[in-house]
């Protein structure tokens, strides 16, 4: 037993969408061109915050940090998705497995807290503008996000030792587009019930309470917007943080379904189509809500891009 245990380790067996046959290439192109728009899309704002003097503000702080985190986040998984749409062998090591595991959720994680500094930074912007530029300094920022990542990489630590000590049986086929807790706890052989409970509650403490913590602020802050007199006011007040809102409501919403459960799942096709939400969608979405809706962020990107034009312009004057 203990033999065979030890060989049904060595690698498992991605399968990925199933059943998608004539339309595989195709699949491959849209999956493809948007992993290399959430590429490109974030390492452009990324760049454009730290190049642009104008943007060195705590919000851009914290959106240039997003942005930098949706690149490692969608790297874990992406890219082994794109070969296996190619490749007719779908396998992942065991310890390979773990590690994508591991970094999925130390990354959803951070970002988790990272979106809950965010809002916190927008409360005390909208609620508490006299205080705003003494509470959040550089240093605050700079610590909020540090400790953001720490947390992150911190929090999936027990139910990844927890996992590596599951005993495999003889089928290792994951029926999911990467590895994660629930398709794995699926295929052990021996009661996952501790488990499950585990995940239940670090998931649970993550993504319930930092959302919590959010739609607190967002509570406060749409108190605050609607008590300003002037239409104008009011739209301008909300816009900053109606972006924010949406890439909150989209990436909590997938996860809490998903995560935040006593089952180890619900339905196959309905976890995969969660999975693509929030490991595909979302990295997608965040460039375009947060340039799209962002007339300050729009301008900086073309005085980056144009700079050299501008610089010669005087000379024609």
């Amino acid at each position: 037993m203990d033999q065979h245990n030890f060989s049904s380790l060595s690698e498992f067996v991605l399968l990925g969408f199933p059943n998608v046959g004539h339309i595989r290439g195709w699949l491959f192109v849209l999956l493809l061109l948007a992993y290399l728009f959430t590429i490109g899309g974030n390492m452009l704002i990324f760049l454009v915050i730290r190049l642009d003097a104008t943007l060195h503000k705590p919000m851009y702080h914290f959106v240039s940090v997003l942005s930098f985190l949706e690149l490692w986040y969608t790297a874990t998984t992406i890219p082994k998705m794109l070969a296996n749409l190619l490749s007719e062998k779908k396998t992942i090591s065991f310890a390979g497995c773990l590690l994508q595991t591991y970094f999925f959720h130390s990354l959803g994680a951070s970002e988790c807290y990272l979106l809950t500094a965010m809002a916190y930074d927008r409360y005390l912007a909208i609620c508490r503008p006299l205080h705003y530029p003494s509470i959040m300094t550089t240093t605050l920022c700079v610590k909020m996000a540090a400790g953001c990542w720490t947390c992150g990489f911190l929090c999936p630590i027990s139910e990844v030792i927890l996992v590596s000590q599951l005993p495999f049986c003889n089928y290792n086929e994951i029926p999911h587009i990467f590895c994660d807790f629930p398709p794995l706890l699926s295929l052990a052989c021996k009661d996952t019930s501790t488990n499950v409970l585990v995940d239940f509650a670090v998931n649970a403490f993550i993504i319930l309470i930092t959302f919590l913590f959010i739609m607190t602020s967002y509570g406060r802050i749409i108190g605050a917007v609607l008590k300003i007199k002037t239409a104008a006011g009011r739209r301008k007040a909300f816009s900053t943080c109606a972006s924010h809102l949406i890439v909150v409501l989209i990436f909590f919403g997938s996860i809490i379904f998903m995560y935040v459960r006593l089952k180890k799942s619900y339905s196959l096709t309905l976890d995969r189509t969660l999975a693509v939400v929030y490991s595909v969608l979302t990295p997608l979405a965040n460039p375009i809500i947060y340039s799209l809706r962002n007339k300050e962020l729009i301008q900086a990107i073309k005085r980056t891009i144009f700079k050299k034009g501008e610089k010669a312009s005087p000379a024609h004057h």
